[in-house]
């Protein structure tokens, strides 16, 4: 599982499922992912330094897109922190408590799981909304 998490709202934006971690799986995801940002969106793309986010394919489309890349040092996965997070959720509330019996079966579950991670599951943080209600909630142009 190759996921990218916007950091304003904690919404899986793009996400990208293969049997093997091949380098085909972030560059789909990355695809998944360019093809969200409107034509002045300039974000960081944080991630930790695993093998396929330094291949020169994937830092050409990043500088490609103006993307600027941010990867963590070893030992210390600030960078990364908030996906981490996201990873042992999904892990608590998927992987452990459930069985699969098939390569497809675990895939449909993990659709299932992130479509209601970003539209049902509740964040304190996001004032007790889901990302997905977060970030279309209207704004109260009365308060300001």
């Amino acid at each position: 599982l190759s996921p990218v998490m916007d950091l304003y709202n904690g919404e899986i934006i793009a996400y990208e499922t293969t049997t093997r971690p091949v380098f085909k799986l972030v560059e789909s995801m990355l695809n998944k992912a360019l093809s969200r940002l409107g034509s002045n969106d300039k974000p960081i793309l944080h991630s930790d330094q695993g093998w396929h986010y330094q291949m020169p394919a994937y830092q050409r489309q990043l500088q490609k897109c103006g993307i600027a890349q941010s990867m963590s040092r070893k030992g210390n996965c600030l960078d990364n922190a908030a996906m981490e997070s996201f990873f042992a959720t999904l892990k608590s509330e998927l992987f452990h408590p459930n069985r699969f019996v098939s390569i497809k079966s675990l895939k449909d579950g993990i659709d299932d799981y992130i479509h209601y991670y970003n539209h049902q599951r509740i964040k304190l943080k996001l004032k007790g909304l889901s990302p997905v209600q977060y970030r279309t909630q209207p704004l109260n142009l009365t308060s300001l």
